[in-house]
């Protein structure tokens, strides 16, 4: 919307580059009528390849002018103000979501080398107790009071906790400000007291030598956040004495290293998005050097995990959908690596869970999770576990025994809520342990949940999850909400949610398109979504839309669209292709300026992304790249409505691409429907770190859409 110098409105500017741009009045928008937050203009051209390309808005991106905290302090009030007429209903939604939630809680105990382990939560307190108990006894340990431990921070996670193997001493990481890099801590559980060893800059967690004061942990480069190197620290030792055991010079990888379950090995790994490498150490050995299982090879990717005298290898060579293998450790190279599990065109191997007499192994074959039991002995029958639903998420849960005959699963789906079963492998019995209880009225019968497929327009069948309150009209009259992410090879399964209930309740529908770029129909449907054919994700999901809208489960007045980060450039990307179709959109945190950034290997994580969306340095990537970056493809047209949140401590997806973007669309647009832009000045990519908190941003987002949808009084 362009000023109209001709108005006889005064017009008032805030300080230095944000103005507040006055428009002509409308009947029909409240936008119009209001003073709107306008970033200046200040050009930053860029030479790629032959070309120039100009961004008004690149200063935005230093967090230490005043300027751009004083821009993003206006958008926020400016949202506020717009949703002032919401207000209500965002307190509301909040108390009601929160008002589902079990607030004294425990998670389901497991059992550790003599000890009952389990994480519980309090009435009113936003972080939890981690515990544990003697096994057969009633006395309870609160090994880390998180609580106590966030007070002095607006920001805090504590994650990565790992005892060590005398269970003594207590390692974990602490994370102050959201962007993902934690000082790795060390408590006595005997004393209660905290050691006086502090390693900053880490990943968060370590992995412990059977001396059991010897620790390998993961450092950040303070830059990018690459994970880059693992080093030794010897617990009472200066940090400044820590060796440097491995240093991943090769900036399209990170590292990271853990102890197996068996803990007999160290494992190191190297890992870029095609390629990974595995280095091994006996754990009783932390004074002998790291060795290497197979050198990197571009295309190979596999892991490890380790039992009696093999390494177990999930591995792609000449697999694409995955296969496993195994290996002596005394000689582990690709050159013995034997099948156990052959490649199968229809089935993708996701991952295994090794016991004394049985493997599991979690597959997935038609966009569904399927566990599959395989008894080590051949004499034994084979089987799969069942599930119920016609769309769910299943998962192997916490298993850290060898000996048993027991594997622990989860199960959720949209209308079940997560839920947490013991399996006898033998007797093919399952025992509900636990089920997520939503307080209140909730019954899963009053809720219907759908499989479909869509056919793409290049003929591809897409999956697509639905779940509505039985009653729902298919006649176009109501709302629907259809999410996507399409990246990386995450594959977004049919999970429940009890937030999602407050939409639910109100007439919504809720879809999930599971697109190209993610992996649930296979390795074929990653690499379908990905590099020079990353446009199949976008038009599998405006197909989706189409679809939905096409067979009168909404209309195209109540077709909402919603994503993050990743998820958040398929927002930005369909909204540029086809912005007529949507009612209304909320893209978090969402990863919008997609050239700038993989033109800058400084910003954090970039290098790593090269594989899966190109390195723009190339010529024909760059141009592919800019032919959807959303940043890059705002023009002079209508858009939909949209809410877009951003943390200003993102470590991921940072901050000024959502600022940017609004500020670009606001330029442009010749709509007058809202654009909205949600900055929490405390927190980083995930959002606010306590169980409650978070829950206040899930409101915003929901009243936004029912205010949208004018069902803010059902």
């Amino acid at each position: 919307m362009k000023t109209n110098h001709l108005t006889l409105l005064t017009c008032s500017f805030a300080v230095v580059a944000i103005s507040y741009q006055c428009t002509e009045p409308s009947k029909n928008t409240k936008e119009s009528m209001t003073n709107y937050p306008k970033a200046e203009k200040k050009p930053t051209v860029f030479t790629e390849h032959g070309k120039e390309r100009t961004d008004n808005y690149f200063w935005l991106r230093d967090r230490e002018n005043q300027e751009v905290i004083d821009y993003l302090n206006a958008e926020n009030a400016y949202t506020e103000e717009q949703l002032a007429d919401v207000r209500t209903l965002r307190d509301e939604l909040f108390e009601e979501i929160k008002g589902r939630i079990e607030q004294t809680d425990m998670s389901v105990p497991y059992n550790l080398k003599g000890y009952t382990y389990y994480t519980r939560y309090e009435e009113g307190l936003e972080y939890p107790f981690h515990c544990r108990k003697v096994i057969g006894s009633e006395e309870e340990e609160i090994m880390l009071d998180v609580n106590e431990l966030a007070k002095p921070f607006s920001y805090y996670n504590a994650g990565g906790l790992d005892v060590s193997p005398d269970n003594i001493l207590l390692a974990f990481g602490e994370d102050t400000l959201s962007r993902r890099i934690y000082t790795l801590r060390f408590k006595n559980l005997q004393t209660g007291e905290f050691l006086s060893d502090r390693i900053e800059g880490t990943t968060g967690s370590v992995a412990w030598a059977k001396d059991n004061k010897t620790v390998y942990y993961t450092r950040k480069d303070p830059m990018t956040l690459r994970s880059s190197k693992v080093l030794k620290h010897v617990l009472g030792k200066p940090v400044t004495e820590d060796e440097v055991i491995f240093d991943e010079t090769d900036d399209t990888f990170g590292v990271s290293t853990y102890l197996s379950k068996s803990e007999d090995y160290i494992f190191i790994a190297s890992y870029s998005t095609l390629s990974t490498e595995y280095r091994y150490l006996a754990a009783d050995r932390p004074g002998e050097a790291f060795k290497v299982i197979e050198p990197r090879t571009r295309g190979l990717e596999y892991s490890v995990s380790h039992y009696k005298d093999h390494f177990y290898i999930v591995n792609n060579d000449q697999a694409r959908n995955f296969k496993l293998s195994r290996t002596s450790v005394k000689n582990p190279g690709i050159a013995n690596w034997e099948d156990v599990i052959g490649h199968r065109d229809s089935v993708l191997l996701e991952g295994i869970e090794i016991f004394k007499d049985f493997l599991v192994v979690e597959e997935r074959s038609n966009g569904l999770t399927q566990l599959h039991v395989k008894p080590w002995k051949a004499t034994s029958e084979e089987h799969y576990i069942s599930f119920r639903d016609p769309a769910y998420m299943a998962y192997l849960s916490t298993n850290p025994e060898f000996d048993t005959q027991v594997v622990r699963y989860g199960y959720s789906s949209l209308t079940t809520p997560n839920s947490v079963y013991d399996y006898d492998m033998r007797s093919k019995n399952a025992e509900l342990l636990k089920q997520h209880k939503v307080i209140g009225d909730f019954n899963p019968e009053n809720y219907t949940s759908e499989r479909i497929f869509v056919d793409a327009r290049d003929g591809t069948k897409i999956p697509v999850s639905i779940v509505y309150r039985k009653g729902f009209k298919k006649d176009g009259s109501q709302p629907l909400l259809l999410y996507g992410y399409g990246s990386y090879g995450n594959s977004i399964d049919a999970y429940f949610s009890s937030a999602r209930l407050s939409l639910l309740d109100r007439g919504f529908a809720y879809a999930i398109a599971h697109i190209r770029g993610g992996q649930e129909m296979g390795r074929h449907w990653y690499e379908d979504g990905k590099l020079l054919k990353k446009v199949n994700t976008f038009t599998d999901f405006i197909d989706c839309g189409d679809y939905l809208v096409n067979q009168n489960y909404t209309s195209y007045d109540g077709l909402f669209a919603m994503g993050g980060s990743a998820g958040g450039l398929l927002m930005g990307a369909v909204v540029n292709m086809r912005p007529e179709m949507w009612k209304g959109i909320v893209a978090a945190v969402p990863f919008v300026d997609v050239v700038t950034t993989m033109m800058d290997a400084s910003i954090p994580l970039t290098t790593g992304e090269y594989d899966e969306w190109g390195n723009p340095n190339d010529s024909a990537y760059h141009s592919y790249i800019l032919s959807y970056s959303p940043y890059d493809n705002v023009e002079a047209k209508a858009y939909p409505s949209m809410l877009i949140t951003t943390g200003l401590h993102d470590s991921q997806v940072q901050y000024w691409e959502p600022a940017k973007w609004v500020a670009k669309l606001r330029e442009l647009k010749t709509d007058t429907n809202l654009v909205l832009l949600h900055t929490n000045m405390q927190t980083g990519h995930g959002g606010a770190s306590g169980r409650f908190e978070r829950l206040k941003e899930v409101a915003l987002e929901y009243a936004y859409l029912l205010k949208l949808s004018g069902r803010t009084n059902q």
